[in-house]
This record gives C-alpha cells, sequence and structure tokens, in this order.
C-alpha cells in the first residue's frame, strides 16, 4: 500500500492512478487515512456511485430492517399474485 499527503501530492492526478491495479494509494492529512485510489473491477458508475451514496444506502437499510422485522413476499408468490407464469415456462397475458 502506497501512502502519500495531501499536500505533497502536487501532480497530476493521473499520474498517481497509475499502479492502483497493483496496490491502493492512500491519500493522508497529518498521517490520518483520508481517501484511497483504488480499482474498481466488475461495477459499472451507476454501481460505484450508488454504493457511495449514503441516500441509497440508508434507503437499503431501511428495508432489510423492514424484511427482518416483517417478513418479505418470495418471487414465486410475487408471481402468483401477479398472475405472472415462471420465466422460462412462458407468460400468462395480463388482463
Amino acid at each position: 500500500m502506497r501512502k502519500l499527503e495531501v499536500g505533497e501530492a502536487t501532480g497530476p492526478l493521473a499520474d498517481y492512478a497509475q499502479g492502483v491495479d497493483k496496490e491502493p494509494l492512500i491519500l493522508t492529512v497529518s498521517g490520518k487515512p483520508v481517501a484511497a485510489l483504488v480499482p474498481i473491477e466488475n461495477a459499472d458508475l451507476e454501481t460505484v456511485g450508488l454504493s457511495n451514496d449514503p441516500t441509497f444506502l440508508a434507503l437499503i437499510e431501511r428495508s432489510r430492517t423492514r424484511h427482518r422485522v416483517e417478513g418479505g413476499v418470495s418471487s414465486t408468490e410475487m408471481r402468483r399474485k401477479l398472475g405472472v407464469v415462471q420465466a422460462g415456462r412462458g407468460r400468462k397475458q395480463m388482463g
């Protein structure tokens, strides 16, 4: 892991991004980590954005809590309620 004090980071961002696929670059202020440049694998921009969005993360946590407390509906039950035949077996026309 490479470390760099933010005040010493005077070069172009592209220079610092070089090599993050081998080891992350941790940016520090007074020796305390404040940010990191790390490789992103198997994710698109939307996934990365949402995974760092506090509003979205709070929504997901509320949903998980509600599911633990109240339970949920299986995909099979939801298909039955909507009148949809399971994928691969054709679909029932919804009227």
